[in-house]
């Protein structure tokens, strides 16, 4: 993958599930397309990406938490050319409480055992979004408008997210 995305053959994702319950082994040549392609190609692997690791917006998967490292390293990147996109796919990320507010809703995960790994995809993904925030801050005092702004709506996600819903 080159020296920018070096640890991503380190992940087993072929053994990892998508949003669409797919192998997620497609996931590593989406990064990359981002890493090294061109804009278009860049925006457009950063818009498949995020159908795979936050569905709609709002559903993670079992993938979404150790993709996250990676989309962070990629925002912190100096070339490349779409940080506000994924950007903005972490706070998507960062934000995703539907497992656990399904959860909730059925009565917590001692009522009903279809929630048990899905709270906790959604909490390993929101933790790592966290574990990059100092990569977040730096993208903050970017002299790019678009990547400031995104860096810091994701800053202040980060400071004021409520904690997920007891299940």
């Amino acid at each position: 993958m080159g020296s920018l995305l070096r640890s991503v053959s380190g992940v087993r994702w072929a053994d990892l599930r998508d949003t669409t319950g797919a192998p997620a082994g497609g996931i590593p040549p989406l990064l990359s397309r981002i890493a090294y392609g061109d804009e278009d190609t860049a925006r457009t692997a950063t818009e498949e990406l995020g159908d795979a690791v936050c569905a709609l917006g709002f559903v993670v998967s079992e993938a979404t938490a150790p993709a996250v490292p990676f989309l962070v390293e990629l925002a912190g990147a100096p070339h490349v050319a779409c940080k506000a996109e994924l950007l903005d796919l972490l706070e998507s990320i960062c934000q995703t409480d539907q497992w656990h507010s399904a959860a909730a809703a059925a009565g917590g995960s001692k009522r009903d055992t279809s929630y048990r790994q899905q709270p906790g995809w959604e909490a390993d993904a929101r933790t790592a979004v966290f574990a990059g925030r100092s990569v977040i801050e730096g993208v903050a005092s970017s002299v790019r408008p678009k990547e400031a702004a995104a860096a810091r709506r994701l800053l202040q996600v980060i400071d004021h997210i409520p904690p997920f819903p007891e299940l």
